[in-house]
């Protein structure tokens, strides 16, 4: 209610005067709730994220597979089954997403599908050995990235009714921060109490834990006040042969709007933040002379996450509050500091680099380029929200997300230059395509608009 502290400190963070906030794109209702959605949204952002960092199949699915004597098959398989299954349906799913004027109870649909994804992790963690893991395991990650589809699309539309824009990027830079500073406090057990353990029972309980916060989010969520917004009926919309016609139909705008098609295209090539990050470990691997421990324990899995938690905790606040004045030309910085990132790896790499034994050169190019990843992250999801409204904005969102989830699979084509060649080559070829990706943003409109 108008004048409750929480209306004070939102207007207090963004220097507003009560009752003149500015909400040049929302009804007036949504406005006058925009401070309880705001940081309802921050609260549930937080928990989702803080669940996805001790959670993640780059790292802790990665260790624990390797644990229980998993396949190396199936390891591979754990990133592109995240990223891809999470993108690819929305394209198929943004027409049955238009039916429904409030939407915030599809992200919580789908966040209480990924508890149970979760906690059936941490049974197998403590159940299962050898294969019959690994497939739980991935059959988990299958459901859990499916309903993080769901989610994905969802959550855009909800901020573009319920945040104002040129806020809308402090609610993921802020969230991204105070997940980030859980995630190097929760580190320090890692690195600590569990660095010598190697058993894979731990490994339940961090995905417990994942579950329970997952959980967390969605009750926080639950708090969003999203009033009706544009719809879309009728017989033409109902359904799977229907949704099929709409994705097909959707795609039609990669041809229609250049400045969207430009702006996938650019994503793409900005994929160098995300595909990067497991050949940094693989060079950690290969580059390290000493403690082998040190490489490939419990220990150095928390020096890894702690150095991404620091990251994100330094630097998503501001990649947020920059995305709200240029999306577009944060995208660009971060994108360029992770490929330029990548070329000094390569040529450490190459011209005979002494990494002196140690992991720590690697830990510290790996806080760098997840400084970048946030802010890749943090631009490309503002720019996509700030670029349409309505019914539009859902369907940009569907066509990007299953655009760069076909890609992230056809990626796994890649994966024999770093078997032939090694990781460093493999960080190069992403690391140039980064640098065509900023080129390529030179081109793409401001969508913020001025200074209110």
């Amino acid at each position: 209610m108008p004048g409750s502290p929480i209306d004070r400190l939102y207007d207090h963070l963004f220097s507003e005067k009560p009752g003149a906030r500015v909400c040049d794109d929302l009804t007036d209702e949504a406005c006058r709730a925009t401070p309880r959605n705001f940081f309802a949204e921050i609260g549930a952002l937080t928990f989702t994220k803080l669940g996805d960092a001790i959670a993640s199949p780059k790292t802790v699915l990665a260790w624990l597979l390797t644990t229980v004597g998993a396949p190396v098959a199936i390891i591979g398989w754990l990133v592109p089954v995240r990223e891809s299954l999470s993108m690819l349906p929305q394209i198929v799913l943004a027409t049955w997403v238009r039916r429904f004027a409030v939407r915030k109870w599809i992200w919580i649909g789908g966040g209480l599908v990924q508890v149970g994804a979760l906690a059936g992790m941490a049974v197998t963690a403590w159940t299962l050995r050898g294969t019959a893991a690994g497939v739980s395991v991935l059959g988990c990650l299958v459901l859990f990235s499916l309903a993080r589809a769901f989610c994905s699309i969802s959550i855009k539309d909800v901020q573009g009714k319920t945040i104002a824009r040129r806020r809308r990027g402090r609610v993921t830079g802020w969230s991204a921060a105070t997940a980030g500073a859980l995630t190097m406090a929760g580190s320090f057990i890692l690195i600590g109490p569990l660095r010598a353990e190697t058993e894979a029972e731990p490994f339940g309980w961090i995905l417990f834990l994942a579950a329970a916060l997952f959980l967390g989010g969605v009750l926080v969520f639950s708090l969003v006040r999203e009033y009706p917004g544009e719809t879309e009926t009728g017989e033409e919309d109902e359904g799977v042969r229907a949704s099929l016609l709409g994705a097909w139909r959707n795609l039609g705008l990669l041809r229609a709007d250049p400045s969207f098609r430009r702006f996938v295209v650019a994503r793409a090539l900005f994929l160098v933040s995300a595909l990067s990050a497991p050949y940094y470990v693989v060079m950690a691997r290969e580059g390290n002379g000493g403690d082998e421990g040190a490489v490939t324990g419990l220990g150095a899995l928390g020096w890894f996450v702690l150095a991404g938690g620091i990251a994100d905790m330094l630097s998503s606040p501001l990649w947020g509050h920059f995305a709200d004045r240029s999306s577009r030309r944060v995208m660009m910085a971060a994108a360029g500091l992770a490929s330029v990132l990548g070329i000094s790896m390569w040529a450490l790499h190459v011209f005979g680099a002494a990494w002196d034994g140690s992991t720590w050169p690697f830990v510290v190019a790996y806080f760098l380029l997840s400084v970048a990843h946030a802010g890749v992250r943090a631009g490309r999801k503002t720019y996509v929200v700030d670029m349409a409204t309505g019914n539009r904005r859902t369907d940009f969102v569907s066509v990007s997300n299953t655009v760069i989830g076909s890609i992230l699979l056809l990626t796994g084509a890649l994966t024999p230059i770093a078997e032939r060649f090694g990781a460093a080559w493999m960080i190069l070829l992403l690391s140039v395509a980064g640098l065509a990706g900023v080129f390529m943003a030179v081109g793409l409109p401001e969508v913020e608009g001025d200074e209110p």
